[in-house]
């Protein structure tokens, strides 16, 4: 480590941001062809030995975090919408019997917009869920086939209908960048969606993930994905329609209404402190980072044997902090306030971030520094991945 790291003012450990609450429930009716996140599809799940286990698992953690309210919890997954009701009303008791609430606590549950998981938005409102994440994925019914999901259009909208009325927020995603789609097609379904009147939207490319059946049919060229250009020209699409509906991006592929922005995935973007219980959640407490057992079977023995999932628990560095916290921040319209992180971390702006390449990429018009407040501009993010090793100071990688 170079010499002048440390020179700022001591560090600022003590935790005053949002704490955030994640719960993963892992299983799923079947696997999507494009997904990676760790689901599984089970015959028969134990209601009651995953009662037990996840609210051990979440009182190993509270244990560990007193003190500060949850400004959020998230059930994510999985398919979290295929817990009991019940199940969901007993977690959140819990966490507020451990934590506490902050006022206006956002209580977020994913959910698949079939109506067998519909029929219990109501129960899970009444639970104390406030806020649903529907996975619409797309409006035409021959992508959702492409897709593999469960659902079709009308069976996907009629979802959408009674989670408006169910919850207080409704969020739901959409999937572009399909092989074949144009930006006439994608134009008309973005319109559709608006049309819905919902104060958030995440809009993902399709991206081909490591380990997924998408990977193999890309291999054997029997699915060509969409090339970069044409997928910078629907990323552009995007940005206009939104903006012009008055949901800008406030993050890289999400998109709302002023005040009707995700403050749970806020927490993670900007890099404050989360806990993650269930199997394979990642959480950050403190200065460490904790992730669980991931397959369901060795989450419950893990819990059994320890009192709580956990795989492992590692101090992080104040370079790996900082790496990070630029890593997610940057995804983030507003940026990184870089006073902010010299006070988290100890180092300086100078041993985080490569000045040099910022005003390289300022005058190209891809990033910009307002004060200690930098930014990713719009021209920029359809190129974060490449970006960001020039941004982020080599010392922090080392």
């Amino acid at each position: 480590m170079h010499d002048g790291h440390h020179r700022n003012a001591k560090v600022n450990n003590h935790p005053t941001g949002p704490l955030a609450l994640y719960i993963h429930w892992p299983f799923c009716v079947s696997k999507c062809p494009y997904c990676d996140f760790n689901s599984h599809v089970r015959e028969q799940v134990e209601i009651g030995a995953w009662q037990a286990a996840l609210l051990a698992d979440m009182a190993h953690e509270a244990a560990l975090s007193p003190g500060r309210p949850l400004s959020s919890i998230f059930f994510g997954g999985g398919t979290p919408s295929l817990m009991p009701p019940t199940l969901v009303e007993t977690l959140i008791a819990a966490a507020e019997r451990h934590w506490g609430f902050a006022e206006n606590i956002e209580i977020t549950l994913e959910a698949n917009p079939s109506s067998v998981e519909a029929a219990n938005f109501h129960d899970l409102a009444g639970a104390g869920v406030n806020r649903v994440s529907l996975g619409l994925q797309s409006l035409d019914g021959e992508t959702l086939r492409f897709l593999g999901r469960a659902h079709d259009v009308d069976e996907g909208l009629a979802a959408l209908e009674t989670a408006q009325l169910a919850f207080e927020r409704v969020s739901f995603d959409l999937i572009y960048a399909r092989p074949g789609q144009t930006l006439d097609d994608w134009q008309v379904e973005l319109e559709c969606a608006l049309g819905f009147g919902t104060g958030h939207l995440s809009l993902y490319q399709l991206t081909i993930e490591p380990g997924t059946r998408f990977e193999t049919l890309v291999r054997t060229g029997a699915l060509v994905p969409a090339d970069d250009d044409h997928c910078a020209d629907l990323f552009e699409l995007t940005r206009d329609i939104m903006t012009a509906a008055g949901r800008p991006a406030y993050e890289i592929s999400n998109h709302a209404k002023p005040g009707q922005e995700s403050r749970h995935n806020l927490t993670y973007w900007r890099y404050e402190d989360y806990i993650g219980i269930g199997p394979g959640a990642h959480g950050r407490r403190l200065d460490s980072a904790t992730e669980r057992h991931k397959k369901p079977e060795n989450f419950l023995s893990a819990v059994e044997r320890n009192g709580n999932g956990l795989k492992v628990e590692q101090a992080l560095s104040p370079e790996t902090r900082a790496m990070e916290a630029l890593m997610m921040g940057l995804r983030l319209a507003e940026g990184v306030d870089l006073e902010a992180l010299e006070a988290k971390t100890g180092l300086t702006a100078a041993a985080m971030v490569d000045g040099d390449e910022v005003r390289k990429l300022a005058d190209l018009g891809f990033a910009e520094q307002r004060g200690s407040q930098l930014i990713v501009r719009p021209k920029g993010m359809p190129l974060l991945d490449a970006l960001l090793p020039k941004i982020i100071a080599d010392g922090l990688r080392t």
